[in-house]
């Protein structure tokens, strides 16, 4: 039976064999090849979400890996074929979905978190998700695609236009691809972040990087953009210092796109929203075109995934891996290799 790493209890993670059933009508069976553990993830294995995620659960939504068998009436696709996933199911009948907006559905299925995720020797989905992967992209950079396509999302919520100044406050992996992705979007940005490690990873990445505990920031900006403020900036922090630097940043009229979830209700400066006519927009997953997108960015090398993994490691050591992002530290992106090499065949 194929082994699965899967979320028992609060701060508990063990690997086991699952049953897996074939294909159905509609349905593909993809064998994962990587898969990026990412901080949903990790609230998860907090036991921050046992209200509704089901013990055991199987993790893992940004991944990459290639079809095995194909159900009755798929077309289009092949055993063979590299993939990643849209990890959404709508219901096509509240008034969201409606309105168009099936991505953020009221009864929403994330797969990964409301029903069994990617991080396991075999996976069966529906057709429907597949993204297509070109055969040039590496699995494992191609893993980096899903939280690629969260930041082209948030990108295209913003608006960032060609030449705008940008300020993206929170340099961890989202808050990195949000800046590389509003760079390829013609965007001039900035990131604000306190870990050295990660500014360093954004400096050679050739992102200019503030650190707001070394530097005035407010001087910063007005000198970066004349005194005018930013046209945009994004939250991706979590923190309530994040909050307000993101607001003070900003120009008349500027947009703050909040990224990050936020447990706890934060103050906000209305006043500031008031007097400079500024704009607050949420951003939340993705739709089709964003993945596409998000494919086309780590496919040519816009987003350079390679340099965001930290490491990779295999199936049966995807419990240590957790642990050891529970603590921090000096990482970026850690991927969980679902391989059969990784760990000896299906059995």
């Amino acid at each position: 039976m194929p082994l699965a790493a899967r979320y028992t209890s609060a701060r508990t993670l063990d690997t086991a064999p699952v049953q897996t059933a074939p294909p159905g009508p509609g349905e593909v069976e993809i064998a994962p090849a990587f898969v990026g553990i990412c901080g949903t993830d990790l609230h998860i294995f907090h036991g921050d979400m046992d209200a509704r995620v089901t013990a055991p659960a199987v993790l893992g939504h940004e991944m990459s890996g290639r079809i095995v068998r194909v159900g009755e009436g798929v077309e289009g696709w092949a055993p063979g074929d590299a993939v990643t996933v849209m990890p959404l199911r709508w219901d096509d009948t509240c008034p969201a979905c409606r309105n168009g907006h099936q991505h953020i559905c009221q009864h929403l299925d994330f797969i990964g978190i409301d029903s069994p995720g990617a991080m396991q020797q075999r996976w069966t989905v529906p057709a429907s998700t597949l993204i297509r992967l070109p055969d040039s992209l590496p699995l494992d950079r191609a893993a980096l695609v899903e939280p690629t396509a969260v930041a082209v999302h948030d990108v295209g919520r913003a608006q960032v236009r060609e030449g705008e100044r940008v300020v993206v406050v929170g340099g961890g992996p989202v808050g990195v691809l949000i800046a590389l992705a509003a760079r390829a979007a013609g965007g001039d940005v900035r990131v604000v972040e306190l870990s050295p490690h990660r500014r360093l990873l954004a400096e050679e990445l050739g992102l200019t990087v503030w650190d707001p505990a070394a530097e005035d920031l407010a001087a910063l900006v007005r000198e970066w953009t004349g005194d005018a403020g930013a046209d945009v900036a994004f939250e991706v922090s979590g923190a309530q210092g994040g909050v307000e630097t993101a607001v003070d940043v900003l120009g008349v009229r500027g947009r703050l796109c909040l990224v990050a979830i936020h447990s706890r209700p934060r103050e906000v400066n209305l006043h500031r929203f008031f007097w400079r006519e500024l704009t607050l927009v949420g951003a939340r997953l993705y739709d089709r075109s964003d993945f596409e997108r998000a494919v086309s960015l780590v496919a040519e090398g816009a987003v350079p995934a390679d340099r965001l993994i930290t490491k990779i490691v295999p199936l049966t050591d995807a419990p240590a891996a957790f642990e050891a992002l529970e603590g921090g530290g000096n990482v970026m992106k850690i991927l969980v290799d679902c391989t059969d090499e990784a760990q000896g065949a299906v059995q």
